[in-house]
């Protein structure tokens, strides 16, 4: 993606279901989870440089020791410290002999992650502060082993506010007000209702001491508490849980917004945010990897029985398509199909913008995660000329015109379309000074080319896999693509007009920087129909106070006058690069909505390109992100 907009967090959880010893005598690895850990991590590195966290819960620790732990760092490359750091931990206390990899006991007394319940996170804030207190795993401290909660999740709250209010009024007191304490919070709200009500069993049972430890570890119910805990939230999220007993569960929306997989055979269980790195590191085929389900929480029980049930009545799926675009990694098998597709459907359109000629036309895409949709453009640009060729070779046998070499080399071994490497991504400039104009400067030397094939009778077309904010492209990309000095610049999004803001985790809050929106204003008016602008924002203020299952898309009336290709053609002129030498035509082609969907079966979620937001709450943040707009206030609009 050519814009900087922020990545999905990424999750993880591995329970092991074996004695540690299990793991020593088995694989040779004292440390076996925790080793499994890092992988998993490291595996979803593409989806968090905020920040990253980890947690641990020891099952059956004697009293006196500690059994939760948790470590987060809040650097870029925060989860590589975090693991070097425990590393050089275990190996020093090995090398001091405090810990005998051969006698796992010593393991799991002495290295706080030598547990049978392993969690980490890697972050990327949507908002807030980006200090370590942001970091994932929130901690929720007891002296009661069942009343200790670990959180983490990869989400957006639409009604945290409301979420924070409703907590207030209990009597609790929140320190911050955001999505994962107002859900923390909650959860911990359920858990103590529901510890306090088992204990009060035990003890007018009779009983006392370790039998009520162990009873309270029976009885707990996590399905219960999240069940109590989320039947009021709005959003898109995948959050797993570890209490202080061992117990563990990880549930995701009811509309199965965010993504949440997980793998089990008779060793572990593991959840992560994406199936490959599950795939990777434990050795798995695909069809062993399975799909938390919508509305769904799985829960791990301390004696590591597992069962996965409803929490809330599942909705219509309405998983993110940005995950298959963008976010996830493409050697997913069912992805990089995905992606391919969505390449090769704008063929049509691409080949109408080069004038149907292949021997005056470079292909190439811009670095790195269209690759995989460039392969199919190629594809489906290859197979275009492959059926010129068949209907030109038909009409001279039907013409008994003889097939000479010169004619064979004409039709078949010239014109085919030719792909390059043109643009390059350098190592991104960390810049210290304050000025605009000289940080600009800088920035636009991240993209270099590859001089010299290029030719001013050339067609460039390069394929993205989204155009958001359009900044990038405007001041770097363009900008160094000119240099090949092409006749025409075509840039193909394989994402459509991106029109309507994110609020279930991506970054995409402010609607005033989208460049379609942008792009649709600047039509208004200079047609003459300024006056609309001002409609929306009365209608938006009219319900702005309104429950949002009553609100409706009333952003919807700036796109309508203006057909997507008359949005598309003023984002055209928007997004050229002011004051350079090259004079040359620059079209952009944006994917539609319908080839979108059909290029990605599996998921549905299109609010951001179609404005139909799967949660109420969506419509009450599209509304919120106008007025803001209008109002010329920055900042998320939830």
């Amino acid at each position: 993606m050519s814009d900087p907009i922020k990545h999905e967090c990424g999750i993880a959880l591995i329970r092991l279901l074996k004695p540690l010893k299990y793991y020593k005598e088995k694989y040779d690895d004292s440390i076996y989870g925790f080793h499994k850990l890092f992988l998993l991590m490291e595996k979803q590195h593409n989806r968090g440089q905020d920040g990253a966290g980890i947690g641990a819960v020891k099952i059956g620790v004697p009293a006196g020791q500690g059994y939760i732990f948790r470590n987060r760092n809040a650097k870029s490359n925060g989860l590589s410290e975090i693991f070097t750091d425990q590393f050089e931990d275990y190996a020093d206390k090995v090398k001091k002999g405090i810990i005998h990899p051969e006698f796992v006991d010593t393991v799991k007394a002495n290295f706080d992650y030598g547990a049978e319940l392993l969690i980490g996170h890697l972050r990327y804030g949507t908002g807030g502060s980006y200090s370590k207190s942001s970091c994932h795993p929130f901690f929720r401290k007891s002296t009661w082993p069942a009343r200790n909660l670990m959180l983490l999740g990869n989400f957006g709250i639409t009604n945290s506010d409301e979420l924070t209010k409703k907590l207030v009024e209990r009597g609790i007191h929140p320190v911050i007000n955001a999505n994962t304490p107002a859900i923390l919070e909650e959860i911990c709200y359920h858990l103590d209702i529901e510890h306090a009500e088992i204990y009060r069993e035990l003890r007018d049972e009779g009983y006392a001491g370790g039998d009520i430890l162990r009873m309270m570890n029976e009885r707990l119910n996590p399905l219960r508490i999240v069940s109590h805990a989320a039947k009021n939230w709005d959003g898109g999220y995948t959050i797993a849980g570890a209490i202080g007993n061992g117990d563990a569960f990880v549930l995701r929306d009811a509309n199965g917004i965010r993504p949440c997989y997980y793998y089990k055979n008779d060793e572990l269980i593991a959840f992560a945010s994406e199936r490959v790195p599950l795939m990777t590191v434990f050795e798995a085929d695909a069809e062993d990897i399975k799909e938390v389900s919508p509305g769904h929480v799985y829960v791990v029980k301390s004696d590591g029985t597992c069962y996965e049930e409803p929490f809330l009545e599942a909705g219509e799926k309405k998983s993110c398509t940005f995950e298959r675009l963008y976010f996830s990694r493409g050697n997913d098998p069912e992805i990089y199909r995905e992606r391919k597709a969505l390449g090769a459907a704008l063929c049509p359109k691409i080949y109408e913008s080069i004038g149907k000629d292949f021997k005056n036309a470079v292909f190439s895409y811009i670095p790195n995660t269209a690759e995989m949709a460039y392969y199919g453009m190629m594809s489906g640009l290859r197979m275009i000329r492959r059926n010129e060729v068949k209907n030109e070779l038909l009409e001279l046998i039907k013409s008994d015109r003889p097939l000479t070499p010169e004619i064979i080399d004409s039709l078949v071994m010239d014109n085919w379309p030719r792909g390059e490497k043109v643009a390059h991504k350098d190592i991104k400039l960390r810049t210290f000074i304050s000025k605009e104009k000289d940080r600009m400067q800088l920035a636009s030397h991240v993209y270099d080319i590859t001089y010299g094939v290029v030719k001013p009778q050339d067609t460039l077309v390069c394929l993205d896999d989204s155009i958001v904010r359009g900044t990038t492209l405007k001041q770097q990309i363009l900008r160094i693509l000119s240099r090949t000095n092409p006749k025409k610049i075509v840039i193909a999004s394989t994402a459509p007009q991106v029109r309507y803001p994110d609020c279930y985790g991506i970054d995409m809050s402010e609607i005033g920087k989208f460049i379609a929106f942008q792009a649709a204003i600047k039509l208004l008016k200079e047609t003459g129909n300024g006056d609309v602008i001002a409609d929306v924002y009365r209608l938006c203020l009219a319900q702005k106070d309104k429950p949002t299952s009553e609100m409706v898309n009333h952003v919807a009336k700036i796109y309508e006058r203006f057909t997507d290709d008359q949005i598309t053609a003023k984002v055209a002129e928007l997004v050229y690069p002011k004051n350079i030498e090259w004079n040359g035509e620059v079209e952009i082609i944006f994917q539609t909505n319908e080839d979108l969907l059909k290029s990605i079966p599996s998921c549905s979620g299109d609010w951001f390109f179609s404005g139909n937001y799967p949660t109420p709450g969506g419509y009450k943040v599209l509304n919120d992100a106008f007025i803001n707009y209008y109002e010329n206030k920055e900042g998320r609009s939830y």
